[in-house]
């Protein structure tokens, strides 16, 4: 490790900040590269945006979360009674440029490619984390055991089934698609009265019990191989005066001939001042754990209702009920309708417990209208790196996009082509 002339911290090669899944990762890559890394957050590694997700490596979502096209479609969210969208009304004009581009990615044509593109870092999700779970000893928070997305209404399971048939077929992905009774058996404690259509058991993604967990597990890694780790504030990154940059905190500068902004929704904070206009917005999401009993056990798997858009994941921390999205400015305060609108909808087939937590979490998914993360040089400053803007698939693809981006970075054949990713796309 280089030490600094001008100051009295060390110098490194690599400055990450972000201690999220996708920091974290990108941090270990570069470590295992052979580059000194100094990884940088305000808060404990895992805590943030990778804290409150539904806990799933995401090895079947090959087609990416797309804005609806059917106009019957938007007169249903138009109404703003859905369960898995809500909207604030005065967030809308602020979010209309993006959101019409999202709904222009979305259609047949541009969502296929997006699919076509996202798909290689998808192919290496699961194989990109048990490394690092095989090498950090994590594996009591891992399940192999997928998840199983569940119907309610018969015509939404005869659709389902034929699209599932089609993607297993069409990708390689393993899937059982179960009738009421076969669902009944794999997940014994759906309350007899649901009357339940039938489920589909996707068998390639894992299940974590505790994301947060997994990401603090990924630090302690990344720490035991000679990493730093520095609680400082991300957002004093500037160019230093010998081409690289530098970070103020407490005790000092931090200086490095790179840097990485991998800092999820707080993204902006650090890219708009260097002059970048990247179209990234959050869409927020809460969850709330229920406490199980002899009378309300957890899932033996992850259960997705698509239609309202919330999972129900087994925990350590008990049963976690996650919601879809929620489109809201970004100092809204916290709005609880869409979790007592997807309790009241779980519990009419799940006999979940008390809730545990008197106040839901709430985190912000960071989304390109593109539906592609941005993993990419910066345009306009050599040293200058960025990996964020990966939606709902923060936890699925932090690996794989660390990998992808510590190989530019270090001058090695990247396993896929990086141009879908860049952030050139957008200037």
């Amino acid at each position: 490790m280089r030490t600094s002339s001008d100051s009295t911290l060390p110098a490194y090669d690599a400055l990450v900040l972000g201690a999220g899944i996708i920091g974290t990762s990108t941090a270990l890559h570069l470590q295992q590269r052979g580059l000194s890394v100094c990884l940088v957050d305000w808060q404990a590694p895992g805590s943030g945006t990778s804290h409150g997700n539904a806990g799933l490596i995401e090895r079947a979502s090959v087609v990416p979360y797309s804005f609806p096209q059917s106009p019957l479609a938007l007169l249903r969210y138009a109404a703003n009674r859905q369960t898995d969208v809500h909207f604030q009304w005065r967030a809308l004009p602020a979010m209309a440029g993006w959101l019409w581009r999202y709904w222009r990615e979305s259609a047949p044509g541009p969502l296929e490619q997006a699919a076509q593109d996202m798909l290689p870092l998808i192919e290496r999700c699961v194989t990109e984390h048990d490394a690092l779970i095989q090498a950090a000893g994590l594996q009591n928070l891992v399940r192999a055991a997928g998840w199983i997305d569940i119907y309610r209404e018969p015509a939404a399971f005869a659709a389902a089934a034929a699209d599932a048939r089609a993607l297993a077929g069409r990708y390689g992905l393993q899937a059982d698609v179960l009738d009421s009774a076969a669902l009944a058996a794999r997940e014994p404690a759906l309350l007899p009265h649901a009357r339940m259509a039938g489920g589909i058991h996707w068998l390639d993604p894992w299940t974590v019990s505790s994301p947060g967990k997994l990401v603090q597990g990924y630090a302690d890694l990344f720490c035991r191989r000679g990493g730093t780790l520095i609680h400082a504030d991300a957002r004093s990154l500037r160019p230093n005066t010998s081409g690289g940059w530098q970070l103020a905190t407490p005790d000092g500068d931090l200086q490095a001939a790179q840097a990485v902004i991998a800092l999820g929704p707080d993204a902006p904070e650090l890219f708009r001042p260097l002059g970048y206009a990247l179209p990234l917005a959050h869409k927020r999401g809460y969850h709330l754990h229920f406490q199980p009993s002899p009378d309300a056990p957890p899932p033996r798997h992850p259960l997705c209702d698509s239609r309202a858009g919330f999972v129900l994941a087994p925990m350590e921390q008990g049963v976690r009920l996650t919601t879809g999205v929620e489109l809201a400015l970004p100092d809204a305060p916290i709005n609880r309708i869409q979790l007592t609108r997807a309790e009241r909808i779980a519990r009419q087939y799940w006999p979940l417990g008390q809730a545990i937590e008197a106040e839901p979490w709430m985190g912000r998914r960071p989304c390109t209208p593109d539906m592609r993360p941005i993993i990419s040089a910066a345009p306009r400053h050599p040293g200058l790196w960025f990996n964020f803007g990966h939606a709902h698939h923060g936890l699925t693809l932090g690996p794989a996009s660390g990998r992808l981006l510590a190989e530019m970075m270090t001058g090695e054949p990247t396993f896929t082509h990086p141009a879908p990713y860049s952030a050139h796309r957008f200037l």
